[in-house]
């Protein structure tokens, strides 16, 4: 995978701009990804990753660390839109203290969602689960930076 962009780049390509703060929206993005979090668990306690359904999976991990990132972005007085708003969003991730490794996977998610939705790309169970993992070990600091 390539080197993502810094955050201040985006700022300068005009793909994050800086807005007024927007807490009750930031607070709604909360609720929603601790609903969508509390989702999945249902789901893997009753439905087993397989390769027919790892792309949903895939997706639904990408949402839910998506909108808390959005959400803590609202509260930072800050907005993306456009071509690359969501590769911004995920260099965000650097300033809420993610390492290189993880904001590389996370990067990694990221292009294999959008071929998901655009190109018919099929992961399998084995990448499935590690996004699984994934966002086991990232939605705690993610909870802990994002309140």
């Amino acid at each position: 995978m390539r080197q993502i962009k810094t955050f201040e780049e985006y700022i300068q390509r005009g793909i994050i701009k800086k807005i007024s703060r927007d807490n009750q929206r930031a607070k709604s993005l909360i609720i929603e990804s601790e609903r969508k979090m509390n989702s999945l668990k249902e789901k893997l306690e009753k439905i087993s990753i397989k390769n027919e359904n790892a792309n949903d999976f895939v997706e639904y991990c990408y949402d839910i660390m998506m909108i808390r990132i959005r959400a803590k972005l609202l509260l930072e007085g800050y907005s993306s839109s456009g071509q690359g708003a969501h590769e911004a969003e995920v260099s965000y991730t650097k300033h809420l203290g993610l390492n290189d490794n993880d904001i590389q996977f996370l990067d990694q998610i990221r292009y294999y969602r959008n071929g998901i939705l655009y190109y018919g790309t099929q992961l399998d169970k084995e990448y499935a689960e590690k996004v699984i993992q994934f966002i086991n070990k990232i939605y705690p600091k993610l909870k802990n930076v994002i309140k």
